[in-house]
């Protein structure tokens, strides 16, 4: 598939800043990747491409560039975040060569089995089915809960950026955003029904899936770590923590940091 090893370029290229600090590998690469895959997609099946699966390339750069852009701007204006960064940048220093070209890679790849439902269809030459606007309505949702949050969150911290968010979406479960991540990624895999054919094409879709509510969850844990850090003598937080989900809403699961597998 000259195709797929395309999309695989397009994700080295873009997400090769973590060479700079390794975050940046699944973080501001992370986001530039999926949008730039988005837009190859749409040039690479230019003649096949329909509505629905036009509508999903496009909602695959609009989530990257907005997760990207969002990324960036918080760096750049930040006092908080910056001390966030601090340790990660030194961290980032002692990592090897190796180490680091086998993330840049396992990250591209990752992004390109994430996006593989609506890449599959396009291969396949499949039309837009009620799978497909099914999915795209998901992704969307999930686009419009990931952006409210952080807009959310970006507000609360502006007020006072050393204080923890507990407002919003926030109330409902401690990371919206990244809820709102993998409601996007559900909608992709969604729209992979009718169209994925054989285990190879399955296993990538479901690998792709699996991966990202893999990394979501072991996102908050290191958020948790870190606010417990931070906030942890802090009582009212202390009962935020006891009474609020950390990541699916009506699920009484408060805590991952005692889940040391999800080192991602």
């Amino acid at each position: 598939m000259p195709q797929y090893l395309i999309l695989l370029i397009t994700g080295l290229v873009f997400s090769a800043c973590g060479f700079y600090m390794y975050i940046y590998f699944f973080s501001l690469g992370y986001g530039f990747s999926i949008a730039a895959i988005g837009a190859v997609l749409l040039l690479l099946f230019r003649r096949t491409v329909t509505t629905g699966t036009a509508l999903q390339c496009l909602l695959f750069i609009v989530y990257g560039i907005r997760l990207g852009g969002y990324l960036l701007l918080r760096e750049i204006r930040s006092p908080a975040y910056k001390n966030v960064l601090s340790p990660e940048m030194i961290r980032s220093k002692k990592i090897g060569m190796g180490p680091k070209i086998a993330i840049w890679v396992s990250c591209a790849f990752l992004y390109t089995l994430e996006t593989a439902p609506v890449f599959f269809r396009l291969l396949n030459g499949d039309g837009t089915g009620a799978t497909v606007m099914a999915g795209a309505a998901i992704m969307l949702a999930g686009l419009a809960l990931e952006s409210a949050a952080d807009l959310q969150k970006t507000n609360a911290k502006k007020k006072n950026p050393y204080r923890f968010v507990d407002t919003g979406l926030y109330r409902i479960v401690r990371c919206p955003n990244y809820l709102g991540e993998m409601i996007f990624w559900l909608g992709v895999l969604v729209s992979g029904f009718g169209t994925l054919h054989g285990g190879l094409q399955w296993g990538m879709a479901a690998a792709g899936f699996i991966g990202i509510v893999y990394i979501m969850f072991g996102g908050a844990r290191r958020l948790e770590i870190r606010q417990d850090r931070n906030y942890g003598d802090d009582p009212v937080y202390q009962e935020y923590v006891r009474t609020v989900p950390i990541l699916l809403p009506f699920v009484p699961l408060y805590s991952v940091k005692k889940y040391t597998f999800l080192v991602a």
